[in-house]
């Protein structure tokens, strides 16, 4: 027993508490130590979320090194800190008696937020963010880090309502407040509330020592709890909660995987008998995936890197399923439509030459008229959607062109008459119109439909976006500069794109599905 055991440790309150219960275990039972504080890059990065930083295991990495290096013999973590697969030539040597596994809220003045729609909680876990959105979803969330200490510190410092910690951290270190409880419905992070200790692989003899004070029950648990972690792909940067104990001799398990907002939430519940949970976390996983869990996995890892590419419209999930593997996109619709009321007059007479150049004309005439109502002769379309909606919906379209210029020049030749009518938004381009009155054709123009600009500010990171319509571009522009690769849908949204940006890219044909593929090209 003459060897002496170097314990490496953060250097915060709670670190040195756990590396102190360890050191006091170890020389119970007649072994010298001594506790070697080191700070870690969580301790010294305070300015960005954990799962921000980077790197895995930002809790264990400067420790890692220590050892690996024979700075220290045994480094002491908070299990639920340490990454799930541990680095080469370290290993876990022991698991002392689990505490507290529950998160605690603690709250500033009373409880009566929890049943007000507006609320703010600090926490700088996406797990806790997340279940907590899914409980509250009109909440608002705000990221809090640094110790036990510092946090509790932040909370009586800012106007928040609460702020979600480890129930276990503030019990070890008598600094859990009066005002404040366990969240029973909340599944804590894998391995919450157990100590770990881990040791260089090749060390037999400090291990031996490590095995004397190993808790066997809270080694099997949290062995399950982190397993499940693992085949889920998780970490700091997934909202996972697992919970193992063991009661009358059997396993019970529960996890849940949830989506960044928490919106979406898939949960398991399994107990086996005890002695025959070895397939107990694979078969939660599995569980989990095949309900959805993989594609929520998904999305979350895209959701964690940088965005690169923006549409300017809303797109659905099969249609961001096609981009390239670099592709990380965002959309919104940067313009809203209000379909406008028109009377009868419109049709009195019948138009017998009719222009529509989008769907939301359409939608606009079908709203306050009958499709029997609209008797047109000849209806002239700009694009391919447009008319295969107004067939369906309307009637026979007699031509169409990819552009408005396009169809005008179409219409100087073939044009039965010399009046046309013209369905279109308060927003429009001139060339159709201004090209037909050049050539003696009178255009009758009906605004069915406004458009409004609704742009967001976009992320330094986007490196292209992706137009559908002259007014997309304008819209954009309100809110956005020009260093970005302008991704257009077809001639007369480039033409407007090119008065701002200097690289412009055009679909080879006017489909949303055909601007994916242009992005697409640009990153194989």
């Amino acid at each position: 027993m003459s060897k002496l055991i170097r314990i490496g440790t953060r250097d915060s309150e709670l670190a040195l508490w756990q590396a102190k219960t360890v050191q006091q275990q170890l020389e119970h039972l007649g072994y010298k130590t001594q506790l070697v504080p080191v700070k870690s890059t969580g301790d010294l990065v305070l300015n960005k979320p954990i799962y921000e930083l980077g790197i895995t295991g930002v809790f264990t990495k400067t420790l890692d090194i220590a050892m690996l290096n024979e700075e220290i013999d045994i480094a002491v973590h908070s299990l639920k800190d340490v990454p799930t697969v541990l680095p080469k030539g370290i290993v876990q040597a022991a698991v002392l008696k689990r505490g507290n596994v529950k998160d605690c809220l603690v709250y500033k003045n009373n409880e009566e937020f929890l049943s007000q729609r507006n609320a703010v909680i600090a926490t700088g876990s996406l797990r806790r963010r997340a279940q907590w959105l899914n409980r509250y979803p009109t909440h608002s969330l705000v990221d809090l880090r640094g110790n036990v200490n510092s946090r509790l510190q932040k909370l009586e410092d800012n106007d928040w309502n609460a702020a979600i910690f480890a129930a276990a951290g503030l019990g070890r270190i008598g600094l859990r407040p009066e005002q404040s409880f366990n969240l029973d419905w909340m599944l804590p992070a894998p391995a919450q509330g157990a100590i770990m200790i881990t040791a260089l692989e090749n060390d037999e003899e400090t291990r031996a020592i490590c095995a004397e004070i190993n808790h066997e029950d809270t080694e099997t648990c949290t062995s399950i709890e982190r397993k499940f972690l693992n085949l889920l792909e998780g970490g700091c940067s997934a909202p996972i909660g697992a919970l193992a104990f063991i009661k009358n001799e059997e396993v019970h398990f529960q996890g849940v995987l949830l989506s960044l907002d928490g919106s979406k939430k898939i949960e398991v519940q399994r107990t086996v008998a005890l002695g025959k949970h070895e397939e107990l976390a694979e078969f939660c996983a599995n569980y989990i995936i095949e309900r959805g869990g993989k594609r929520l996995m998904d999305d979350i890892k895209v959701a964690s890197k940088d965005v690169n590419i923006y549409s300017t419209k809303t797109l659905t999930d099969d249609q961001k399923q096609l981009f390239h593997d670099d592709v990380v996109s965002e959309s919104s619709d940067f313009i809203k439509i209000s379909l406008n009321r028109m009377t009868s007059k419109v049709l009195r007479p019948m138009p017998k030459n009719v222009i529509i150049t989008s769907k939301n004309a359409v939608e606009a005439l079908l709203m306050n008229f009958a499709p029997q109502e609209l008797q047109f002769e000849n209806i002239y379309c700009v694009g391919r959607r447009t008319k295969r909606l107004t067939e369906r919906k309307i009637g026979k379209v007699k031509h169409t062109e990819n552009n408005s210029k396009k169809l005008a020049e179409y219409l100087i030749e073939y044009i039965d008459g010399t009046e046309i009518t013209y369905f279109c938004s308060d927003i429009r381009l001139d060339d159709l119109p201004t090209i037909l009155k050049d050539n003696h054709i009178e255009v009758n123009e009906i605004t069915a439909y406004e458009t409004k600009y609704d742009a967001v500010k976009i992320k330094d990171s986007v490196k292209g976006v992706m137009f559908y319509s002259p007014s997309t571009v304008q819209s954009y522009k309100q809110e956005n500069d020009d260093d970005v690769i302008a991704f257009c849908i077809g001639d007369t949204t480039a033409k407007e794109a090119s008065k701002h940006f200097e690289d412009v890219r055009i679909a080879k044909v006017p489909t949303v599905e055909s601007v994916i593929e242009l992005v697409n090209e640009y990153y194989v």
